[in-house]
């Protein structure tokens, strides 16, 4: 056992007896050691009971023969540092989980690994920790939110509480119906009820094999997802020392394609194509942006759920089919297009996993012939405003396809909001964001609000926006991230001015502004960037080692 070096032979006497201060005995020597990573922070709504669903992995797993030690990495909740300083460490923290999970495995020498993620970036942080121990690894997230209901009985989310600020402050709302939406949105435990960023990594995790079936759709705090847990810790008792499941073996080149091409069919969030950057940079088989539009002009959108279709949530995906649905209908239309033959977590192939997954609502999980689009739900733009490209949630377009319009510029956030707040957008314009990407920002803050905004002051099919932040998962709209290069890293998006006409053609993946070469060399030669002063000692490391989005924000000394 890996474990055996931290617990064999007579050198090992201290270390067994600080072992037997935490309770262990004779026999509990003998035994595989799982490191049960868990994430309960009382403050986000998808963790805060976590530290519940530890002890039912805890229990099944010494009832199991084997002996569990949790440990808990950090949280951020993005819709709570949302629209403020609090949101420059929301990307940053995935840093830290991975970190944390690496040290903590690797410096107590764990034979396996049990992972209780939920949210945003703690799962792609557990990944990408849990990628650098190598040890044979399962997924198990807190679950989805019940979506909420609105005074009509409708189902809303958080995105209709972000959008509710901007139809208030256009007077579509009154006070007493805004605070009816502040109540009902986030009505209990659980990752946000859309196909956000939490979800769509967590049914990632089941794409890539490292997850239990259900993992992304279950809903939380049901009898369901208890067992889904229990039938995790029995599993990975079973496979504690069985090296075909080490996460790297799951994890390869084959199994993130697989990824990838479901986030296009059920039109993922946008921060999946950072967090899978990272991922597979960990993983040994870094991924090609540019490979993505090669997918995404391959695979048809067939799912559409909330932010992208508001009134359907998570918990309407489980009860149509699920994830194995999706991948079954991708599968019959095109037997190329997914690679069914990978081993999953669960010591059975992919395509043994969704042999009887069917569609059960084809007005939830479309057919590839009523497809909403022949073409994925994201996609990559490439032009001269973005040479290394940039990020499109294609599934959540509200108006038309291909844009054209002035640039209206911001170099932050906080100015962002005040000029949307504030009238200076108009219809036709194109909202430009910048010094907000992983240096800038530093942390490339997510743009819910000013997005949310635009949405509710009716401009959501007349306004574009730019940025070389990111989006939350629950953004909408023409809304363009990941703008690499960055402008504080000397990018065109940070030499645009007032009126520049930027067009965009997302069917061509497509991003220019009409600026001649001698123009653009001019300005920038005129460039000055002197940096933004940051305050946090962790946000200034971060910012000198961080790379641009389109190599997934990693870390490189």
């Amino acid at each position: 056992m890996r474990s055996d070096i931290v617990k064999k032979g007579y050198t090992r006497t201290p270390h067994r007896s600080l072992f037997r201060a935490t309770g262990l005995k004779d026999e509990d020597f003998d035994k595989p050691f799982i490191g049960v990573a868990n994430s309960f922070i009382e403050c986000i709504p998808g963790h805060f009971y976590l530290n519940e669903y530890a002890k039912i992995v805890k229990d099944e797993i010494r009832k199991n023969g084997c002996v569990p030690f949790e440990f808990n990495t950090i949280g951020v909740d993005d819709g709570i540092a949302m629209g403020h300083s609090g949101m420059l460490y929301s990307l940053p923290s995935r840093e830290i989980i991975a970190n944390s999970i690496e040290t903590v495995m690797n410096a107590h020498k764990l034979d396996a690994l049990l992972c209780i993620p939920n949210c945003d970036k703690i799962v792609p942080g557990m990944i990408m920790g849990a990628l650098r121990v190598n040890v044979p690894t399962i997924f198990a997230s807190g679950g989805p939110m019940a979506a909420g209901k609105g005074l009509g009985g409708e189902q809303i989310d958080l995105n209709t509480a972000f959008e509710a600020v901007g139809a208030y402050e256009t007077g579509k709302i009154n006070e007493e119906e805004l605070k009816a939406i502040e109540c009902a949105a986030c009505p209990g435990g659980g990752s946000c009820s859309g196909m956000f960023t939490a979800n769509s990594m967590n049914t990632l995790c089941e794409a890539l094999g490292i997850a239990l079936k259900g993992n992304g759709t279950i809903l939380a705090l049901t009898p369901e997802r208890e067992e889904l847990l229990r039938a995790a810790a029995r599993r990975i008792c079973e496979i504690a020392l069985d090296e075909r499941f080490k996460i790297r073996n799951l994890i390869n080149e084959k199994s993130i394609r697989n990824a990838m091409v479901m986030d296009m069919a059920m039109g993922g969030s946008s921060n999946t194509i950072l967090h899978m950057l990272a991922i597979s940079r960990e993983a040994g088989a870094p991924l090609d942006i540019a490979e993505l539009n090669e997918i995404s002009r391959s695979v048809p959108h067939i799912a559409k759920v909330s932010p992208s279709l508001p009134g359907v949530h998570m918990q309407d995906v489980q009860k149509a089919g699920g994830l194995g649905a999706i991948m079954k209908e991708i599968a019959k239309f095109d037997s190329s297009l997914l690679d069914l033959n990978l081993l999953t977590i669960s010591g059975e192939s992919l395509g043994e996993r969704i042999q009887n997954d069917d569609i059960k609502d084809e007005n939830i999980i479309h057919t590839v012939a009523n497809a909403y689009s022949k073409r994925g739900g994201l996609a990559i733009l490439f032009g001269n405003l973005a040479e290394q490209g940039c990020v499109i949630k294609a599934a959540g377009i509200i108006g038309e396809r291909k844009f054209s319009g002035k640039a209206i510029c911001f170099n932050s956030q906080d100015e962002a909001i005040e000029g949307i707040s504030g009238g200076k957008v108009q219809k036709g314009n194109v909202v430009v964001i910048r010094y907000e990407g992983p240096r800038g920002g530093p942390g490339m803050q997510e743009m819910l609000s000013p997005t949310s905004l635009i949405v509710g002051r009716g401009l959501g099919a007349d306004v574009a926006l730019i940025t070389d932040g990111r989006f939350s998962g629950a953004t909408r709209g023409l809304s363009i991230g990941h703008v690499s290069p960055e402008a504080a890293e000397g990018g065109m998006i940070g030499l645009l001015k007032d009126g520049d006409i930027i067009d965009i053609d997302v069917d061509n993946f497509s991003i220019n502004v009409r600026l001649s070469d001698a123009e653009i060399a001019a300005r920038r030669a005129a460039w000055k960037y002197e940096g933004k002063k940051v305050e946090g000692r962790w946000l200034r490391q971060y910012q000198k080692l961080v790379t641009n989005a389109s190599s997934g924000a990693i870390l490189e000394a």
